[in-house]
Parts: C-alpha cells; sequence; structure tokens
C-alpha cells in the first residue's frame, strides 16, 4: 500500500509520537509512505532517519491555503492508496483533498470531544476510517450519538526496540541523576501538572519513604506546575530521595533506570503511551483506574490499578511494588505484554487489516472500489449528495 501521512503540528505531544510510531511502522511493514509534516518539532525529527519521504509544509488552523495546496501537490506527486491524518487542523483539509483526488481518508482522534458538534457528526461519517485511540475514547463518541460501526479503536503503538531493558543504561542515568544503585526507583514521567495527580503522588512517596529507605523518585517533564513541585520536594522530609531532571527529549533510555513507574492522574486520560513505554523496558505500571489509562496494562500481572486522588491506596501500593517478591514478576511478564497488543508490528497488522476489510464507512462512501496492482487498499470513487451516501 501508499500512505500519505500528514501531520504538521510542530508541538511535542502524544498525537505527535502516535504519527512518528505509525508511519514508521508503516514502512518497516514493507509500505510505500511519505508524510506531510512541519520543519520542526518531534515528528520531523523522529521520522527523519525513518524510510519515509518527508515533504514540509504547516497548516496554521483549517483555512490554511498553503497548507492545502502543499498536500495535494504532494498527493499528486505520490498517488497514495491512502490519506492519513491525526490532528483537527488538517481533518478538513484532507477529507476535501481527498474528495478531490479520490483518495480516502483514515483520520485518528486522541482526544475525546469536544469538536465542534458539526464536526463530530460528519468527520466519522465523511472519512473511510475514523479510529479512537481507545476503547474509553471511542465511547465518547457514542456517547454523542455516533453510531457504533463509524468509530473503531486502533491504540497507539510502541517501538518495542527503542524501549528495552537495559542495565548498562539504567547504571549510568542512575548516576548521572544521583540515584544510589541499589535505590528502588519511582518514576514519573509527563507532564508536571496538577490534573496528572502529581501532588497526591509526591505526598504519596513522601510516605512510602518513610517506611522504605531505599525508595526514591525521578521527576522527568515540564510544565504549569513544576515550581510548586520543586517548593513541595524542598518543604518534604526527604527532599535528597527526589531527582527532578526536568524535560528530556528522549525518555527512552529513561525507563531502563526505573524499577516501576507512576501514571497517577486525576483527570481523565485518552489513552497513556508513557504506560506502554515502561511495561515495553520491563517496568511495571501503578496507573489511576480512570479514563483509558487501564487498556494500557494488565491489572495485577503488569501493574495495579489505583483510585484516583487516594493517597494512602497509593502509598500502601507504591510498597507493595518495593517487595521484589510482588514487583518482579510484574517486571517479567511487562514486555510481552507490550509485544502481544501494542508493538509496532502488530498494531500496523491490525492497521492494514482494517483497511482491507470489507466494507468501512457505508455513509461515507460511493462508487466503485478497485484494487491497485498488488492487491493494495481500495480506492474509492465518492460521490457527495447531501448526507446520503448511496454505492453506484
Amino acid at each position: 500500500m501508499k500512505f500519505l501521512f500528514v501531520g504538521t503540528n510542530p508541538e511535542n505531544t502524544g498525537a505527535a509520537s502516535h504519527f512518528v510510531a505509525l508511519a514508521r511502522a508503516m514502512s518497516e511493514a514493507g509500505h510505500e509512505v511519505s508524510a506531510v509534516v512541519s520543519p520542526q518539532g518531534l515528528i520531523g525529527q523522529g521520522l527523519a532517519d525513518a524510510n519515509v519521504h518527508l515533504r514540509q509544509a504547516r497548516f496554521r488552523n483549517v483555512l490554511d491555503l498553503r497548507g492545502y495546496a502543499a498536500v495535494f501537490a504532494a498527493a499528486r506527486r505520490s498517488r497514495p492508496d491512502w490519506l492519513v491524518g491525526n490532528f483537527g487542523k488538517e481533518y478538513w483539509p484532507l477529507i476535501l483533498i481527498g474528495r478531490l483526488l479520490k483518495v480516502p481518508v483514515v483520520l485518528f482522534r486522541h482526544r475525546t470531544p469536544p469538536m465542534k458538534r458539526l464536526s463530530a457528526f460528519l468527520l466519522p461519517r465523511l472519512a473511510y476510517r475514523f479510529f479512537a485511540v481507545s476503547d474509553y475514547a471511542r465511547q465518547a463518541y457514542l456517547d454523542r450519538g455516533i453510531p457504533a460501526a463509524l468509530v473503531r479503536v486502533l491504540h497507539n503503538p510502541v517501538d518495542t526496540a527503542s524501549c528495552r531493558p537495559d542495565l548498562q543504561r539504567s547504571s549510568a542515568i542512575r548516576r548521572q541523576c544521583g540515584i544510589p544503585e541499589e535505590a528502588i526507583v519511582l518514576g514519573y514521567f509527563g507532564r508536571i501538572h496538577q490534573g496528572k495527580g502529581i501532588l497526591p503522588l509526591l505526598d504519596a512517596a513522601n510516605q512510602a519513604m518513610l517506611r522504605e529507605p531505599r525508595l526514591h523518585c525521578l521527576w522527568l517533564g515540564d510544565g504549569p506546575d513544576a515550581a510548586l513541585l520543586r517548593e513541595r520536594i524542598a518543604a518534604s522530609s526527604v527532599p535528597e530521595r527526589h531527582h527532578v531532571a526536568g524535560w528530556i527529549d528522549d525518555v527512552h533510555p529513561y525507563y531502563s533506570a526505573l524499577s516501576f513507574l507512576a501514571f497517577p492522574s486525576i483527570r481523565p486520560e485518552t489513552f497513556g503511551r508513557v504506560s506502554i513505554e515502561a511495561q515495553a523496558a520491563g517496568v511495571p505500571v501503578l496507573g489511576s483506574d480512570i479514563g483509558g489509562v487501564p487498556e494500557t496494562l494488565h491489572a495485577g500481572v503488569t501493574g495495579m490499578l489505583l483510585p484516583p486522588h487516594d493517597v494512602a491506596a497509593w502509598r500502601d501500593a507504591i510498597l507493595t511494588m518495593c517487595d521484589p517478591a510482588q514487583r518482579l514478576p510484574m517486571a517479567a511478564a511487562c514486555r510481552d505484554f507490550v509485544q502481544q497488543r501494542f508493538s509496532t508490528r502488530v498494531v500496523a497488522e491490525d492497521f492494514v487489516r482494517d483497511l482491507n476489510g470489507e466494507g468501512g464507512n457505508a455513509a461515507a462512501l460511493t462508487g466503485d472500489f478497485s484494487h491497485p496492482a498488488g492487491g493494495a487498499s481500495p480506492r474509492a470513487t465518492w460521490r457527495i449528495s447531501g448526507m446520503r451516501r448511496t454505492r453506484r
């Protein structure tokens, strides 16, 4: 198959990580992949060494004519079987360009609603495939009245080669961060924001540290509450056992330094890439039982699900994970769990299987379906006649 991915968002977000991982996965699976990306940001950097033909552009907003022109020209040159989009600003441009060039469009949505009501109603009906990245996110669209057949789920893929256990890296990073080699290390990797549950986690960790002298915490990330976190750490009884590394561009090597990871959000998360990356590195996860987080781990096998904001429950779970008899069997199960459900190979196969499946969004497609040479994906001839679509 031939894919043109369009992701001109320059920000370092979970959606950008998904874009990079999926584009690389499709290329590694032997498909021909091109991408229209921003010259700055995570996406361009993440695909720079991949077998992906890159073209530079940027949508400032949904009406940016230069963005339309760049994507239209890229699609005319590469003649893809599929146009793939991840970001809201590009949804409508891709729908329109797909109609003009008779190329089916696949859209991924990384947030739960709200989109504007009209977009939330139309886009799942107009795209050939509309994917949410978790069952939790899918349900949010069904709750808005979108028919179940129009919203599918494809979880975030993770490159298990870049997230892997590595004892040498573990020792080097612990030395770099001033963490003793024999320490039990609880990690928090993510946005430093109160909605992520950082303050209840800090309270729970401090309480656990009073009972477990080997426990240390490694904090990676930045955000609006970074200064507050540092103040709270400085005022705690064990500030020397908290290690705040700030923003790290490539966190993958740092997973090896952890004994277990905390994902303590108190607001619903659509999914949670950090959870599956940690498990790919053999690191068990303590996660909030909220939103899409439960889909990222096997509770009782690769980690534990806990009530958000419950400091006592998190303290007790942290102490449980400090026990090697509890932690190590979970660590041993983590990587297999990720490889079977979230590896780039598995997700790429699921993606292709879905695209090659019978039907599609019947309300969005009309016309004849032909398969290009090699038995690739259907290319739809679309005819727009109001809100009703029929096959000729």
